[in-house]
């Protein structure tokens, strides 16, 4: 991991925390292409109601209007959590390519568990469960707190509700 990766993810924690402060879960994904320019970016929406607002699955999409497959094959999604499986299907089906995240879908869960939180509606796979032939990265140890305070604060807030 060099420090231009490193780059990328704290933009997604970025993401994920302005996520957050929008009443969102916080995620946040950034597409990046082959030469290392950033395409594209988006947070978590689902506030709004529809749960797969997801910014991966966001991605996905835009890669598939504006990218060649080639473009999409070379590129990568740093993300600040592992993709659930809705989103890694849509990163295989659009064919993207690599993913580097900063936490586990597993570390999430343990989180969620530690706060007496609910789990996700969907089970939490690897994405190479569901996406075997991508590329994965992650966790990325020295930006996992970031995101687990980012969890907290979410867990925290639902407790009040």
């Amino acid at each position: 991991m060099d420090e231009s990766e490193l780059v990328h993810l704290r933009r997604c924690v970025e993401l994920a925390a302005e996520a957050l402060d929008d009443g969102d879960e916080p995620f946040g994904s950034v597409l990046v292409d082959g030469s290392g320019t950033v395409r594209a970016e988006d947070r978590n929406r689902i506030a709004a109601g529809d749960a797969t607002r997801h910014p991966e699955f966001a991605l996905a999409r835009w890669a598939a209007e504006h990218l060649s497959e080639e473009e999409r094959r070379a590129a990568t999604v740093y993300t600040s959590g592992e993709h659930c499986p809705m989103c890694a299907a849509a990163h295989a089906w659009v064919g993207l390519g690599r993913i580097v995240y900063v936490a586990s879908s597993a570390q999430l869960s343990q989180w969620l568990a530690e706060w007496g939180r609910p789990q996700a509606p969907v089970r939490a796979l690897p994405v190479q469960e569901i996406a075997p032939h991508v590329t994965v990265e992650g966790p990325v140890a020295e930006l996992a707190p970031w995101v687990r305070e980012l969890h907290r604060l979410l867990a925290e807030r639902s407790s009040h509700d």
